[in-house]
C-alpha cells in the first residue's frame, strides 16, 4: 500500500499498526556508554531528529525499557507529547532471570508505559530468547493476555532463532494472538539470517523481519573508508570492523554500493537499505541522532534498485552469509 508521500507501507501483524516499511532505531538516544549522548549531541538534536523523521513519514520508532536505562523510552514519550502527528511506537521488555512470572510483564509492560506516557504500545517485542525460571510458554501467554487487555496491539520476538521463533508463534497462535516481528541484526554485512533458516521460517508464517545495523553501524555508509583518517566516537572505535585492515575488507561493496547510488541520485546508505527493503518482508530500523541522519534514512523509500543490482550487491557481500 502507498500513502500520498509515495513511501511504501506495512503492516505490523494482521489486524495490527500500518507503519512505513522503514523505521528510526532509538538504541542512542539517551545511551552515554555505548555511544556518546549528551556529549556529541542533546535531547534538542533528538528532537530535531525525531520531526525531520516525522516530516519525511517516517512514523515508526523502535526503543526498548534498556536503552540508556529508560532514558529512550522517556525521550520518545516527551517528543510523542510534544506533536500532533501520530507515531506508531515499539519497545522491547528484556527476560531478566528474576522476572519469573506473568505479573513481572506485567509491572515492567506498566513502567514503560508510563516512561512513554501512552496507555497502549504499537508493538511489545521480548528482546533476547531467554528462558530461565518464566520459560517461553509462559511468557508468551502472558504477552498474549496483555494484547487482549488492549496494552499491546502486537506481540513481538527479537534475536530468536529459526526454531525459537516457531514455537512462539506456535504459543501465541494457541491465544488467538499472531506473532507480527522477528528483530534481529540484518544488513549487507551480516546476512546470517538468509543461512540459519530465520528469513525463510519468517517468510513462511508470515513474520515480518525488523533490521537492527542495517548500515553496520556506519560501515555501510561511506562515512568510514581504507585510508581515511576519520574515526568513529564511542565504543565503535575499538572494533576490529573499523580497524584498517577491517575497512579494506568492505572496499568492493562500498563501490558496488557508490555505483549503484550513482545510478539512482541517492547516496550509499539509502541504497544498502533499499536493499532490505526490495525483500518485501524486512523494515529496517537504522538508527538517527540528527535531523540529516533522518532525512537521508527516510531517502530509501520511494524507489528500488533494479533486480540486477540487487544480484550484484548479493553476489559481492556473499563473505558476510
Amino acid at each position: 500500500m502507498e500513502l500520498q508521500t509515495g513511501i511504501q507501507r506495512v503492516m505490523l501483524g494482521p489486524e495490527g499498526t500500518e507503519i512505513p516499511a522503514l523505521g528510526v532505531g532509538t538504541w542512542a538516544w539517551g545511551d552515554s556508554l555505548f555511544w556518546s549522548y549528551g556529549k556529541d549531541y542533546t535531547e534538542a538534536d533528538l528532537w530535531a531528529t525525531f520531526e525531520a523523521a516525522i516530516a519525511a513519514g517516517i512514523t515508526f520508532f523502535d526503543t526498548a525499557e534498556i536503552y540508556g536505562w529508560g532514558e529512550s523510552e522517556r525521550l520518545l514519550g516527551r517528543f510523542q507529547q510534544a506533536t500532533d502527528q501520530p507515531i506508531a511506537i515499539a519497545t522491547k521488555y528484556f527476560p531478566l532471570p528474576w522476572r519469573f512470572n506473568t505479573q513481572a510483564v506485567t509491572d515492567t509492560l506498566t513502567a514503560s508505559l508510563e516512561r512513554l506516557q501512552c496507555g497502549t504500545i504499537d508493538l511489545y517485542q521480548v528482546h533476547w530468547p531467554f528462558d530461565f525460571l518464566m520459560g517461553q510458554r509462559t511468557l508468551m501467554q502472558a504477552l498474549g493476555q496483555e494484547v487482549k487487555r488492549g496494552r499491546i496491539r502486537a506481540v513481538g520476538v527479537s534475536n530468536y532463532s529459526a526454531q525459537q521463533m516457531r514455537a512462539a508463534y506456535d504459543y501465541l497462535a494457541d491465544l488467538g494472538v499472531p506473532l507480527a516481528v522477528n528483530q534481529v541484526q540484518y544488513s549487507l554485512l551480516h546476512r546470517k539470517i538468509e543461512t540459519n533458516h530465520v528469513l525463510a521460517t519468517a517468510q513462511d508464517l508470515g513474520v515480518l523481519i525488523l533490521a537492527y545495523c542495517p548500515l553496520a553501524q556506519g560501515l555501510l555508509t561511506g562515512k568510514y573508508r581504507f585510508k581515511n583518517s576519520e574515526q568513529p566516537k564511542g565504543a565503535r572505535q575499538y572494533s576490529s570492523r573499523f580497524s584498517q585492515k577491517g575497512l579494506a575488507k568492505i572496499e568492493l561493496v562500498l563501490a558496488t554500493l557508490g555505483v549503484i547510488a550513482a545510478n539512482h541520485n541517492k547516496t550509499l546508505a539509502q541504497v544498502a537499505l533499499n536493499w532490505l527493503v526490495c525483500h518485501g518482508n524486512v523494515v529496517p530500523i537504522p538508527g538517527a541522532k540528527t535531523a540529516d541522519q533522518a532525512r537521508q534514512n527516510a531517502g530509501a523509500l520511494g524507489w528500488a534498485m533494479t533486480p540486477e543490482e540487487q544480484a550484484q550487491l548479493s553476489r559481492v557481500t556473499q563473505a558476510w552469509l
